[in-house]
């Protein structure tokens, strides 16, 4: 979850494999100038060179999230650190380029197609003759075998998060010789690709105590640039070192250490020089960008004045020194606190110079942030409210809000199943429409939702009580969160306080990411532990929602008066929602949105409760259990959303004691005509239906309105200077055997060199 306060980073599937924390989908060829997937709306920021222009050797401090608690990415608790040491020393038949498409990895394989599709699909892989495990052995069918037996779900001693793709395998056998292996499938499946990425040896998957103890906290055989030579959980750090087996183009490190560290400890870490390579906060970013800037305390904002009254100045501005106290002819007698002061800016001083060795690479990161509604009971049980909410959003200038202060585009998010650059990627946003605060109080009046309605005395109170939480604010004239409304002399200035809040607020929102905390929901529905858990963790996406276009009630038919600012009720009921936040540290970009969302919604006659919770509980007791009405987080963008998105949108389907199982679909919104799109384009073999049917199914989702895509997910990384291609990779796979330090006196070229 990289909810910048929320905890660690994303947790992929093996798709996810592909990327650095996200997926494209799985597309060969350019996309041309009609494709309505365009290109990525950012460009991947990671300082390009030619390996000609590297050093050789060096090692590579890099901070993540935590040590990871297994080393097996196809585990329910494995977290984005796993997957990134994954990257680093096994195979992946593919990996995604800088525009989020896969490309084949010849490193590993020489080619891979499908060769027959009657009676069965069969896909031919032929492997480099040069791939070796680090024991020696070649990489071959045995492994393909032993990963399709432990992932194909008929082995319940086999404790795997996820079987999706393998258990449409029927066998799997040498092909003409031993570099080819050939895969049948007893069912067609579109997204085959995704499969073998990563590689186990099959040591590891070979038994079921090897799969579950052996390869949590080591890796004895590997196969790529690095291995792994320790994970030193005392320590909180991994370290990978140069494979010295390698067949491809030999590492230009000599090792990388990923150390654990705090996301609000790693400005301090970085200013200490402890680290060359972490993703940071907006505020993080901030202080690296003005140190880059920043002039001396004596040759800056305090020259003309005392020594003293210069030291005070900076001292007070870095809060080192109390701002109470101004007068430096009491500073100039007190030698001892003229002293501390001299200390405090010289401490300042090496922060700042250490800080001046990097520079922040921002992209955006394949992830979108949503707004939740839970269809599950209350209001938001009727898709006419749903839509009202939807209809009431200004989703441009909710994306404005946090990503224009950081100079990143600010487009709002048109799909559920794909970001822009994604084959699948189209704006089926039109099937629900934009903001429009009309048609969002007609739909509301068609519920039955009245204006100024009788409200049973002590109603709202007893919601109150409910809510999750300690801390609950009420929506007043559309103040929320700490954001007030201008008074009368101020309201003039609206349009200049807003844009001052653009650029004073934003950047990385502070989203909880689902599957990237490393942890696995709680079981709230029939094989949600050992299905449900694995697929946030993978990150997978699973979009099941029911509901036609059009709103109920006819475009522009007229609300009553008074709508806008009047409270709604209905059968003696206000109608008012649980908005449910994280209250920890660096969500406050997330506040930000919400306390917008509050006032949009405010407008057409809505209601909220904002309830603040702790990080710890609010993706387990809240979203998982369906404990809120309205909810922020976010989900990664799937490379093969046929596969990846189907949990997340998947009906919830009814359990015979009772109990509901949602999958990985936390707003309970589902339909069946998505769950049959989705299962169409999982079995076409032709990629263009395929395509068709998955931007069916996202018109669909958003036509039920169960969940908002707001804005893509910004990624800022901190990277020293002369450390090239890496930082903030976006789509891309990281070339691990590329990174390094660049030679004295070289200068970073346009692109990297792949020869």
């Amino acid at each position: 979850m990289s909810h910048d306060g929320l905890g660690p980073r994303a947790v992929m599937r093996s798709v996810a494999f592909l990327t650095a924390g996200a997926l494209a989908v799985p597309l060969l060829s350019a996309c041309s100038a009609e494709d309505e997937a365009g290109r990525p709306l950012a460009a991947q920021d990671i300082a390009p060179a030619a390996r000609a222009q590297i050093a050789d050797g060096g090692t590579l401090r890099w901070a993540v999230d935590a040590v990871p608690e297994t080393l097996n990415t196809f585990q329910a608790d494995a977290d984005a650190t796993t997957t990134r040491v994954a990257q680093a020393v096994l195979p992946s038949m593919y990996r995604l380029d800088a525009n989020g498409r896969p490309r084949l990895n010849r490193d590993f394989l020489e080619s891979a197609k499908v060769v027959d599709t009657e009676p069965r699909q069969v896909v031919l892989y032929r492997l480099n003759q040069q791939a070796v495990w680090s024991d020696g052995r070649e990489i071959g069918a045995a492994d393909f075998a032993a990963q399709w037996r432990a992932l194909s779900g008929k082995d319940s001693a086999y404790w795997t998060a996820r079987n999706a793709g393998y258990d449409r395998i029927e066998k799997i056998e040498r092909g003409a010789n031993d570099l080819e292996v050939r895969v049948t499938f007893a069912r067609p499946y579109a997204d085959w690709q995704s499969l073998f990425s990563p590689l186990y040896p099959k040591d590891v998957m070979g038994t079921p105590d090897a799969f579950n103890d052996g390869a949590r906290r080591k890796l004895k055989v590997t196969a790529g640039p690095f291995t792994l030579k320790q994970a030193d959980r005392e320590k909180d750090r991994i370290r990978l070192t140069r494979n010295p087996r390698w067949w491809g183009r030999p590492a230009k490190l000599t090792e990388i250490v990923l150390t654990a560290v705090p996301r609000d400890e790693r400005a301090g870490r970085l200013a200490e020089g402890d680290l060359d390579v972490a993703e940071i906060d907006p505020a993080a970013a901030k202080s690296i960008d003005s140190a880059a800037g920043a002039a001396g305390p004596l040759s800056g904002p305090g020259a003309g004045r005392t020594a003293a009254k210069a030291l005070r100045s900076w001292a007070v501005a870095d809060g080192s020194a109390p701002a109470a106290d101004q007068d430096a002819d009491q500073d100039d007698r007190d030698v001892h606190a003229r002293e501390n002061l001299r200390r405090a800016v010289a401490a300042w001083e090496r922060q700042k110079r250490e800080l001046r060795g990097y520079e922040v690479r921002k992209s955006l990161e394949p992830a979108y942030t949503q707004l939740a509604l839970n269809g599950a009971d209350g209001p938001l049980a009727d898709e006419r409210v749903r839509r009202a909410v939807a209809r009431a959003l200004d989703r441009k200038e909710l994306a404005k809000v946090v990503l224009k202060p950081l100079g990143l585009p600010a487009v709002p998010v048109g799909s559920h199943l794909a970001l822009s650059g994604q084959e699948a990627y189209a704006d089926n946003s039109g099937a629900l429409g934009g903001q429009d605060t009309e048609e969002a109080q007609a739909l509301l009046a068609d519920a039955g939702w009245v204006p100024g309605g009788p409200v049973k005395k002590g109603e709202n109170a007893e919601n109150a009580e409910k809510g999750a939480g300690p801390e609950v604010e009420k929506s007043d004239g559309g103040k929320s969160d700490g954001e007030k409304e201008p008074d009368a002399e101020k309201k003039a200035g609206d349009g200049k306080k807003a844009d001052r809040d653009d650029k004073s607020e934003g950047g990385d929102d502070g989203t909880y990411i689902v599957g990237q905390d490393g942890k696995a929901p709680a079981d709230h529905g029939r094989d949600h532990e050992a299905h449900g858990r694995q697929l946030a963790q993978d990150g997978r996406q699973y979009l099941n929602r029911q509901g036609a276009p059009g709103a109920y009630a006819p475009r522009g038919t007229a609300a009553p008066a008074g709508a806008a600012r009047e409270a709604l009720a209905k059968d003696g009921k206000a109608l008012t929602l649980r908005f449910v936040l994280p209250a920890g540290p660096g969500s406050e970009s997330l506040r930000l949105v919400a306390g917008r969302i509050t006032r949009m919604l405010d407008k057409v006659g809505i209601r909220t409760e904002t309830t603040k919770v702790s990080d710890e509980s609010y993706f387990k007791d809240h979203i998982a259990s369906g404990e809120y009405d309205l909810a922020l987080y976010s989900w990664p963008a799937s490379a093969f959303p046929a596969t990846d998105a189907r949990p997340i949108y998947a009906k919830p389907v009814p359990g015979a004691d009772g109990s509901l199982s949602v999958e990985q679909n936390y707003t309970r919104v589902g339909t069946d005509q998505v769950d049959q799109l989705f299962d169409q384009a999982v079995s076409t073999l032709d990629r263009e239906e395929g395509r068709s049917l998955i931007r069916k199914a996202d018109a669909r989702i958003w036509a039920a309105a169960g969940s908002i895509p707001l804005y893509q997910r910004p990624q800022l990384t901190a990277v020293r200077k002369n450390v090239v291609n890496a930082g903030s990779f976006g789509f891309q796979t990281p070339v691990y055997e590329d990174m390094g330090f660049l030679e004295k006196g070289a200068k970073v070229s346009a692109s990297p060199s792949q020869k």
